[in-house]
């Protein structure tokens, strides 16, 4: 085996390297940009006065319509190629953040933030850019491949938080979020590196069905259907943190700088979460790396509600929820490509991130609107904790196998 990729047909071969750099950059860009909205949340609610939860609801359709480009976005690369939809992709985030700050109605801020701004994320996601580095990666990197892309979005989030922080210093909140929009622009590149699409996967003796053929053999497929629902529970918990845990932070009554610092933790830890989730997928079954994932989850939330709310205790929480915050993207990427192989997977990874934002949609927005009515958020706490237990008992049933169709489905 060599180091460089299997590059499709008339385009150059490159180092998987590249590669993985190209993707795991550019989901840096747009996830870090995404995950720090949630530092902009009291200002724009100071800014246009619409309160909390019509504010959360822009955040909120944000995770809903995030989900729901990705089966269609999806569906695109493995037709069209990568390329194009990442571009088109990267220029719609930029977009959407540079308008935010101009927008002073709660359909605007949806507009923006929710259709313009998550969309653009949605094409340029996780689907699109998983499928493009398993395409072009050698198959015995997949699954470290999986979880340095997935790293590259906590890495993001890592670096853009602090600067954000520190452009809203320097600049005001306004022109600091439209700098971050700008910002995506960087990653166009990588449009080039990662271009081609499905077809190049299969072999001369397979090809790949229609996309509503897919879709229906994933549709009854009770193991894929158990997948999706546990990553509802992922959404859930993701989009609440994302967008929440700086009010978190705050009704702990403690400085500003401490959110800016949690969601950096959270992202910085997720790093190593992810890189040792992929390195763990090619050793040991997906699904139970799941449910512990998730049984670890519910434990954290539980003893962050118990203890006492220090500024160490806020980073120790954020810090151990970062280690299991996107982790479970390569198992769950994982788990897809071994259901039914690499022909259809950026529509059928889609399809299960479409279920991710859907609980993500619920996370935000209840979020707000709890505590709104309440003034703190502990019970959107006890529902992720039960929601959490669920998920690690519904992972155990899942069948880990190829489907005996795949050959006839996709190819591998």
């Amino acid at each position: 085996m060599t180091d460089s990729s299997t590059a499709p047909p008339g385009l150059p071969s490159l180092h998987w390297g590249w590669i993985l750099l190209a993707a795991a950059g550019t989901f840096a860009l747009t996830m870090g940009v995404r995950q720090t909205m949630g530092l902009f949340l009291g200002s724009l609610n100071s800014s246009t006065g619409l309160g909390l939860a019509n504010i959360s609801l822009a955040f909120a359709f944000g995770q809903l319509w995030w989900g729901l480009t990705q089966p269609f976005a999806g569906a695109l690369a493995d037709k069209l190629g990568a390329g194009r939809v990442l571009l088109t992709g990267m220029a719609l985030v930029a977009l959407g953040t540079v308008l935010t700050p101009l927008m002073s109605s709660t359909p605007g801020l949806v507009f923006a933030i929710g259709v313009l701004a998550a969309g653009g994320a949605g094409m340029a996601g996780p689907a699109v850019l998983m499928s493009a580095a398993s395409r072009l990666i050698p198959a015995a990197r997949r699954g470290l491949a999986t979880g340095i892309v997935n790293a590259g979005g906590s890495f993001g989030q890592f670096v853009m938080a602090p600067l954000a922080g520190a452009l809203t210093l320097g600049l005001g909140w306004a022109s600091a979020m439209q700098v971050m929009g700008l910002l995506v622009l960087l990653a166009l590149p990588a449009a080039w590196v990662l271009r081609g699409n499905s077809a190049h996967a299969a072999t001369a003796a397979t090809k790949p069905v229609s996309t509503r053929e897919a879709i229906g053999t994933a549709l009854r497929t009770p193991s894929y259907l158990l997948l999706a629902a546990g990553f509802f529970v992922c959404g859930f918990h993701v989009a609440f943190l994302a967008t929440h845990l700086p009010g978190v932070v705050a009704a702990c009554g403690l400085p500003l700088q401490y959110s800016a610092w949690a969601l950096a933790v959270l992202g910085l830890f997720n790093i190593v979460g992810s890189l040792t989730m992929g390195w763990a997928v090619g050793r040991w079954r997906m699904k139970t790396l799941l449910s512990l994932v998730y049984a670890a989850r519910a434990l954290g939330v539980l003893a962050f509600m118990l203890a006492p709310k220090s500024g160490v205790v806020v980073l120790v929480f954020a810090g151990f929820m970062g280690l299991t915050f996107l982790s479970t993207v390569p198992p769950t990427a994982g788990l897809v490509a071994k259901f039914f192989g690499l022909g259809n997977m950026a529509t059928l990874f889609g399809l299960v991130m479409l279920s991710h934002q859907v609980g993500g949609f619920l996370g935000a927005w209840l979020g707000g609107r709890v505590f709104e009515r309440s003034g703190n958020y502990d019970l959107v706490w006890i529902i992720d904790i039960v929601l959490a237990v669920g998920a690690a008992l519904i992972h155990l049933p899942i069948r880990e196998a190829p489907l005996r169709r795949v050959a006839v489905l996709a190819p591998t």
